[in-house]
Formats: C-alpha cells, sequence, structure tokens
C-alpha cells in the first residue's frame, strides 16, 4: 500500500512543469470570471491574472498563451503570472531579433503624455516625441488607436525603451515609394497620373511620388497656345513615358502620343491642288492658320490671300472660327507644313494686266493707301498700281504724297508700264500734262538773276522757291556759310541760274552772285 502510494505521488511530481521565476511560459485559460482570469500554467496551482491585462480577442476559455512568471509562490501559495510583461517581453525579443535603428515598424499611439505620445509596438511602449509625430494639425481622434509606421530612431537595451519618429517613417516611406516607381517607370509605357501644376510651357504630372513634365508641345497634335487648353488641375490622365533621366530626376510625358500621328498617311490624303475647307484657328501678321483636320493645319501665306490687294493685317479680313474653302499648294510632311491658298481658286487678273492696261492708256482709280516713296491707286479691275512721288508734279518737290492726295479720293492717272511677272503697274499724275521743263529752260537762261525765298535748308543745299510750284537748289558749295548758318525758311535771298536739267527736271542755283 505505502509503495502504490509513492509511486502516484511520483507520478504527480513528474506531471508538473517545472517553471522558473522571470520566464515566458505557455498557459491555458480555464476560467473567465469579473475580477480576474483563471490561468493553467501545468503547475500545482493556477494563476490569476487581472482581466485588464488582456485583449477582448484572447478572453476566451480554451484559448492557449504567453504568461511571464512573476512568482512561482507568493504567501497563498499561489503562483504569479503576468499577460502583460509576457506580451513585453516578447515585443522587446521581436525587436531585438527583427529590427535595428532606422527600420521601419508599425504601432498605434495609445495616449499622449508631454512631450509627445506612448506608442504599443508589438507590445511594448515607444515613445514618440511630439517633434517627430508629423500630427500637426491632426485631431486626437484620428491620431489615438490608429495604425502607423514609424522609424526607430534609436534603441535603448539597457532599458528596454525605443524612440520613434513619424516624421521620418514618412520621409522614407516617401523615398522608397518614388524608388519603386522609378523602378517600375519605363520609356514608352503608359501610366496614370495627377496634374498637380500647370506652366506657360505645359504641365507637372504626378504619377504617385514621381514628378514627370507634359510639355505643350507634347499635348496635342493640333497647336495649342496653352496647356489649359488641354488639361485642368486635378485632372486624370492617362500619358506615355518619353524619356527617363532618374540621376536628374526628369521624366518626360506625352499625351498626344497615345493617338495615331495624323501626318502619317498625309500624303495620301492630300495632294497639291486638291481643295479644302477648314476652320480658322489663328491669325498672324504673315497669315491665317486652318485646321483641315484635328492634328492638321495649314497657313494662307498673306501673299497667297489675293492677286490684287496687299494684306497688311489679316486680322482685318478673317476672324477665328471662320470656313474657309481653301487651295493645297504645297506638303512638307517632315516639317508638318501644309501651304494653302485663296487666290488660286480665282482667276489671276495678272495675266490680262498687259493686253488690258497699255502704256499711255488713261484710267480713273481710287487712291488706297500710301507710303514714303508714292501712292497705292485701285484700279477698275481690282488690280493696284502705283504713282511714285517723281510722278506726281512736274515742278513741285513732294516729300509726301498725302500733301498732293487723299485715301480715297478718285483720281485720273496715265499708264507708265506694266510688269506682270513681278505684279507692278507703274501709274502717273503729272503726266496728264504736258512737260514744262523745256519752256522753264527758255525762261531761266544761265546766269539768269533771281530773288527767291527758302523753303528749306539741307545737308547738301537749300531749296528754294523760284515761282509757285516750282523749286530749285542752292548748292551748299554755292553759298557762303556765314548765310548758311544765318538764313531761315521765308527768308528772301538773290541767287542766279547755273544750271537747268530738262531730263532730271531740277533747277540748279547759286547765290554767290
Amino acid at each position: 500500500m505505502s509503495e502504490e502510494k509513492i509511486s502516484m505521488e511520483e507520478l504527480y511530481n513528474q506531471s508538473i512543469k517545472i517553471i522558473k521565476e522571470g520566464e515566458v511560459t505557455k498557459g491555458r485559460i480555464i476560467s473567465v470570471k469579473p475580477k480576474g482570469v483563471l490561468v493553467d500554467v501545468g503547475f500545482k496551482s493556477e494563476g490569476i491574472i487581472p482581466v485588464a491585462e488582456f485583449s477582448k480577442d484572447d478572453l476566451e476559455v480554451g484559448r492557449e498563451l504567453d504568461f511571464f512568471v512573476d512568482s512561482v509562490e507568493d504567501d497563498s501559495g499561489n503562483i504569479i503570472l503576468s499577460r502583460e510583461k509576457a506580451v513585453r517581453v516578447q515585443g522587446w525579443d521581436k525587436i531585438v531579433k527583427n529590427a535595428q535603428e532606422g527600420d521601419l515598424i508599425s504601432g498605434r499611439p495609445m495616449r499622449k503624455i508631454k512631450g509627445g505620445f506612448l506608442v504599443d509596438v508589438t507590445g511594448i511602449e515607444g515613445f514618440l516625441p511630439a517633434s517627430l509625430s508629423a500630427f500637426k494639425n491632426m485631431l486626437d481622434k484620428d491620431v489615438i488607436g490608429k495604425t502607423f509606421k514609424f522609424k526607430i530612431v534609436k534603441i535603448n537595451h539597457l532599458r528596454h525603451s525605443i524612440i520613434l519618429s513619424r516624421r521620418e517613417a514618412m520621409q522614407k516611406e516617401k523615398s522608397e515609394a518614388k524608388d519603386k516607381i522609378w523602378n517600375e517607370l519605363k520609356a514608352g509605357s503608359i501610366c496614370t497620373g495627377t496634374v498637380k501644376a500647370i506652366t506657360d510651357f505645359g504641365a507637372f504630372i504626378d504619377l504617385g511620388g514621381v514628378d514627370g513634365l507634359l510639355h505643350i508641345t507634347d499635348m496635342s497634335w493640333s497647336k495649342i497656345s496653352h496647356p489649359s487648353e488641354a488639361v485642368a488641375l486635378g485632372d486624370r490622365i492617362e500619358v506615355v513615358i518619353l524619356s527617363l533621366d532618374q540621376a536628374a530626376n526628369k521624366v518626360s510625358l506625352g499625351l498626344k502620343q497615345r493617338l495615331p500621328d495624323p501626318w502619317q498617311d498625309m500624303e495620301s490624303k492630300y495632294s497639291v491642288g486638291t481643295k479644302l475647307k477648314g476652320k480658322v484657328v489663328n491669325i498672324l501678321p504673315y497669315g491665317v492658320f486652318v485646321e483641315l483636320e484635328k492634328g492638321i493645319e495649314g497657313l494662307i501665306h498673306v501673299s497667297e490671300i489675293s492677286w490684287t490687294k496687299r494684306i497688311n493685317n489679316p486680322g482685318e479680313m478673317f476672324a477665328v472660327g471662320d470656313m474657309l474653302e481653301t487651295q493645297v499648294l504645297s506638303i512638307d510632311k517632315d516639317s508638318r507644313r501644309i501651304s494653302l491658298s485663296l487666290k488660286q481658286l480665282e482667276q489671276n487678273p495678272w495675266l490680262e494686266a498687259e493686253s488690258r492696261y497699255q502704256q499711255g492708256l488713261r484710267v480713273a482709280g481710287k487712291v488706297r493707301g500710301f507710303t514714303e516713296y508714292g501712292a497705292f491707286v485701285e484700279l477698275d479691275s481690282n488690280l493696284e498700281g502705283m504713282i511714285h512721288v517723281s510722278d506726281m508734279s512736274w515742278t513741285k518737290r513732294v516729300a509726301h504724297p498725302q500733301d498732293l492726295l487723299k485715301k480715297g479720293q478718285k483720281v485720273e492717272v496715265e499708264v507708265l508700264s506694266v510688269d506682270s511677272k513681278n505684279r507692278r503697274i507703274a501709274l502717273g499724275l503729272k503726266q496728264l500734262q504736258p512737260n514744262p521743263w523745256p519752256q522753264i529752260a527758255e525762261k531761266y537762261p544761265l546766269e539768269t538773276p533771281l530773288e527767291v525765298e527758302v523753303v528749306s535748308i539741307t545737308e547738301f543745299g537749300v531749296f528754294v522757291k523760284v515761282e509757285e510750284d516750282l523749286e530749285g537748289l542752292v548748292y551748299a558749295s554755292e553759298i557762303d556759310s556765314n548765310m548758311l548758318a544765318t538764313i531761315k525758311p521765308a527768308d528772301k535771298i538773290k541767287v542766279k541760274v547755273i544750271k537747268v536739267d530738262v531730263e532730271q527736271a531740277k533747277i540748279g542755283l547759286s547765290a554767290k552772285v
């Protein structure tokens, strides 16, 4: 009987787990009561642990968990266990084993304290200084209990404590995300991005941490004057990666490359001489741009607008949005240029100009405009001729054509010459009257003394009025320097005739009498 009793005690003792203080051991929840949780760790007595040390998910009868042995036996003979300390010990071991300073780790801010936050990191408390929290302007409800990534700034092995940084974690996450994106980006691939900024030369697209430039020339096959015509802030767009330079942190993007190039089959669609309708999309001093189809524009140069009219300002004739019928003059696929014409749709009036306007013919016209050297006159065929200042008067020196003629004035002129090739008609006003210079030569023979009125003073001499509408020139070499320095317009001076040039229609005078 005694031998049997000893045998039972030995069996019981052998069934008891060897447990040491300060270690973590496995245990099983055998009951959950309001005041505490009863745990069996395989020892001769069970441990009672406060409910507060358990998470809601762990409070389940039969669940096996790790517990820290505080004491094998207290004054009442019970084993003292702690769930919280087991979690902290295991959490610290996990950090020491798997992490080091500079690593990113997940954690939850549990409460705000002076100078920062206490953060639960795998069961241990880490300290997050307010200066490194990056929680500025965030409400506590959006921070406490929420999971974030933190960077381990410092690990103190003696105190079993860690210092964390949310700000540096965000920077590292951003840097890692950027590196990941750079590894994923490939020239020629299509990606989606958000328009984050628009400038005069293009738009910056956020590709998820890396910005790319979408230049204005790569936005549309059609000409656009500003990037805002193609994209808007906040737009989500698909773009093609044209080129990459990670060292320079540059990504070039294209939007128009998503669509076929309309110039590819240009030569098969249009040919020289084809008549086309298009819309005026831009007007410049040198011509009018016409959109023939999306992405295809041609230029009507000012010289191709009219056979007969001088076009100084196309904006006076056309407006953006006008529909025009044009004719193709030339196509340069490599330079992406199409030259168009309006006047080629009409008959060229210059072909008949020489036969219609023969030399010596007197015709009527209307003054359309002026230059420094003459006046333009519109003839009844819509052709224009020009009266040079030298052909306006036989005797009067014409400094400004407007002194004799007015815009819109009807005049009769004589055709002096026609050059159809260069599209020029020379007209004369003075030729309507007989040439008075032979008579002038007879009236004013050499050495004839005259008293004349000063009209103007120039570097090469003094112009004087000999009689009404007749001027002569006192050569600079034929007037005393003292006189030249003192005379002024309207003064009377004495001169003599030293030259009469009938061909050049000039009288030369001398003040050395």
